[in-house]
This record gives C-alpha cells, sequence and structure tokens, in this order.
C-alpha cells in the first residue's frame, strides 16, 4: 500500500482511537481534557504517553474500554510489585490479534501445512495463545508444548519432526546445545524467536547449531501481545503492522521524537482495539525506525531489533552498559559461550561489574578465555569489568520463558 494511503487510514483510526477513550475511558478522558482531536498524524505528539505504572495506578480494569461482558479474555504480565498488568480483548480484538499473527507467520516464510512447535509460555502470558491462534488461522498445524520440561520438548522436535518453532532465542540456543550432545539433528526450517533482546551474533549461532532460519518477532501484552511487528524472510528489519499500531521513536530523557534511523524508545499507539486501546504507550524498548521500502516489497516501516530496554540499562562508573552488548561481545571471542549472567555490587561508592560465562565446548585454557573475554569487554564496554569462566551448565539457562541477565546486588535504596 502506498505511504499515502496507509497514512489516511491511520489517520481516521486514530480519530476513531482518540474518541473511544474519550467516551469510554475515564481515566483517558480526563487525561485528554482540553486537547483537541487529531486533524493530522503530526497532532500525535500532543497527547501524553501512557506508561506501564499507570497500568499498575488503574489495576486492574481501570484502562479498559469495554465493559466485562463484552470480553472475549484477558492476558496480564508481571508485575514488580506482585500484581500483574492487565489487558483485555474482545472477540474483535482476538480476530485482529490473530491476523497479525498470521501475517508475521506467513511473511516469515512458514508455509501452510506446516507444523510449528509452540514452546512460548500458555496462560496469562500472550506468547503461547497469540501464536498458536495466528499460525491456526494461517493454516499452520500447532503442537501447543509450552514453556518448561526441556527433556520433554526435546523428544517431541525428535518424534514430531516440526518443519517450524517458536520460542524465546536464549531457549532456541538451550534446545540447539543439548540436541548436539543426543547427536541430534533438527528438523526445523524457520524459528519465530522474541520476547526478549538478541543480536546478529546470536541469531548466527541459533542459525548455524539448529540449521534454520531464524526471524524475530515482537509484540508486547498491553499494545496486543505477539504480532506487532515481525521480519520477513529477508531479514532486513522488523516489518510493523502500521494499520493497526502506530509507531514513534523518542529521546529516552526528554520525550522529544527522533528523526528516522535514531535509536530511542519505541512509543506505540493501538489503531484498531476495541478492549484496551493505548495512546502513546512508552514501551521502555530501545530501537529505531525506517520507512524506506523492504525488499521484499513491503511499505510499512521496519523497526531494528530491540537493542535493549531503557529500563534495564546499568550505569557503571558514569558509563551504559546493556546486556545486549556483553551479549555480541561474547558471541566474538573463541571459546566463549553466548550464556552469561552480569552480576553488579557496590563497594563503597563504586559501582563494579562481574560477567559470569562459560566456557563453550571447544574447551581451551579458562585463563586465556578469561583475559581474551576481559579484553574484549574491555574495548566494547569502555570499562573494565571481572570476568569468572564456568563449566558449561553453570550459568542459569532460560526454560522456555524471559531470561533476566542482571544480577543487581547494590543497595541503591
Amino acid at each position: 500500500m502506498p505511504r499515502e494511503m496507509l497514512e489516511t487510514i491511520q489517520l481516521q483510526r486514530l480519530q476513531t482511537t482518540v474518541k473511544r477513550l474519550r467516551n469510554h475511558v475515564p481515566v483517558m478522558a480526563e487525561r485528554l481534557d482540553g486537547i483537541g482531536d487529531p486533524a493530522s498524524l503530526d497532532d500525535l505528539t500532543n497527547y501524553p504517553f501512557l506508561r506501564k505504572t499507570d497500568l499498575r495506578n488503574n489495576y486492574p480494569f481501570g484502562l479498559f474500554a469495554s465493559p466485562r461482558r463484552d470480553l472475549a479474555r484477558i492476558h496480564a504480565s508481571s508485575g514488580t510489585s506482585g500484581k500483574p498488568t492487565v489487558v483485555g480483548y474482545t472477540t474483535e480484538d482476538v480476530r485482529i490479534w490473530s491476523e497479525c499473527v498470521a501475517r508475521c507467520l506467513r511473511g516469515a516464510g512458514i508455509e501452510p501445512g506446516w507444523w510449528l512447535h509452540n514452546a512460548y509460555g500458555y496462560g496469562l502470558f500472550t506468547g503461547g495463545l497469540g501464536l498458536h491462534a495466528g499460525a491456526e488461522l494461517a493454516g499452520i498445524g500447532v503442537i501447543p508444548v509450552s514453556g518448561g520440561n526441556t527433556q520433554r520438548q526435546l523428544m517431541l522436535i525428535e518424534d514430531f519432526a516440526p518443519e517450524a518453532i517458536c520460542c524465546t532465542p536464549s531457549y532456541a540456543l538451550t534446545l540447539a546445545e543439548l540436541l548436539a550432545e543426543r547427536g541430534r539433528d533438527a528438523s526445523m526450517q524457520v524459528g519465530i524467536l522474541g520476547a526478549e533482546p538478541w543480536t546478529e551474533s546470536m541469531r548466527t549461532a541459533i542459525e548455524a547449531q539448529l540449521g534454520m532460519i531464524a526471524v524475530n518477532i515482537y509484540g508486547l501484552s498491553e499494545v496486543i501481545g505477539p504480532g506487532v511487528s515481525c521480519e520477513t524472510a529477508h531479514r532486513d528489519g522488523l516489518v510493523i503492522l502500521e494499520d493497526h499500531f502506530l509507531p514513534e521513536v523518542v529521546d529516552p530523557e526528554t520525550g522529544e521524537p527522533l528523526p528516522d534511523g535514531e535509536v530511542g524508545v519505541l512509543v506505540l499507539t493501538s489503531l484498531t482495539k476495541q478492549a484496551f486501546p493505548v495512546l502513546r504507550y512508552w514501551t521502555n524498548d530501545l530501537c529505531s525506525i525506517r520507512r524506506d521500502p523492504s525488499p521484499c516489497g513491503r511499505t510499512h516501516a521496519r523497526m531494528s531489533a530491540i537493542l535493549g530496554r531503557a529500563d534495564d540499562m546499568l550505569v557503571i562508573r558514569g558509563v551504559n552498559v546493556y546486556p545486549s552488548q556483553v551479549e555480541h561481545t561474547l558471541l566474538n571471542v573463541k571459546g566463549a559461550s553466548p550464556h552469561f549472567q552480569l552480576v553488579v555490587h557496590r563497594k563503597g561508592n563504586l559501582d563494579t561489574l562481574t560477567v559470569r560465562c562459560e566456557h563453550d565446548a571447544t574447551g581451551g585454557p579458562p585463563q586465556l578465555i578469561q583475559a581474551a573475554v576481559v579484553a574484549a569487554l574491555t574495548s566494547a564496554l569502555g570499562i573494565t569489568a571481572t570476568v569468572s569462566i564456568h563449566e558449561p551448565g553453570s550459568v542459569p539457562r532460560s526454560e522456555g520463558g524471559k531470561l533476566s541477565r542482571t544480577l543487581d546486588q547494590r543497595n541503591l535504596a
């Protein structure tokens, strides 16, 4: 679709979303009081950001635009205070969500009639059911394994021979290692991997070990779930489904819009959701956006892979450190495994960073690997980190869900 036509549709749907928020969500009606309806897409910046704290402060249903009787489903993500952030879907929302995921899976090259090994968690987490419904709509058979129970996952992959898999990238590496130990080749041709940041180096490792194309998918429950954007088989940026989700990239400090190509916080506005529409949702995910046509012909904007999270950034002696930087560095050190954990301590007024990582199956003297990792991290991060090398399997692994790479032992209170 030409961008001019797409932007006309976006504006019409943005106007409908703003009207729905004014009429059905009292909290948002109060927040939007005094701000006019959008006459152009540029007017989007007139509206305040919606943040995760707003969802927590209005727990559980204070931001819903549909009454309970009209809801077909609710999902929720974990919260730091013990209360989850809750989102809802009408029947039409579920249909649109399934369509979005189906478009992502077909664009990634998964064919009708293939089987998809779904290792995302089912339940309140949006990953499992989101991918499941979209695959079925696309004519793709689903093996609903869910997360965890890795030995059972391996057995089913070996016995059922699925052509595709969806899971977190860290879990894909876990499965790859264990399949190699068994001396078994994987049947998968395409992997749909997301729910955590990962790097091109990690993609290369996954593809080499599993012999498949690794495709990056992105989404978040607050906006809809998986299916907000996804790479095509060309893997040249994640195509944002802009007829449903309006993207911005803004400065993490000021909130001012950034030009295409610059890295900032991704902000998303839903354009077609009924039960839980969001206006300028601050995702905390860091990426850049480009709007030149994709090699596959798609004209929707493409986002880079998530480079990290603004709230996951560590500041060590004045230097910004993201786990994705460490991952990228380790994957380029011979003898080092991509499995790692960052441990932050504070001694007096000085923060120290320890990187716990493993040596890989190729072995090599741990002392030499440690020295190589220290040198590589010093060059990449601009600070010196303590490095400890451990036996394979020592560092925490993903069991299907998101993997926390950081252990912050500072008492910052």
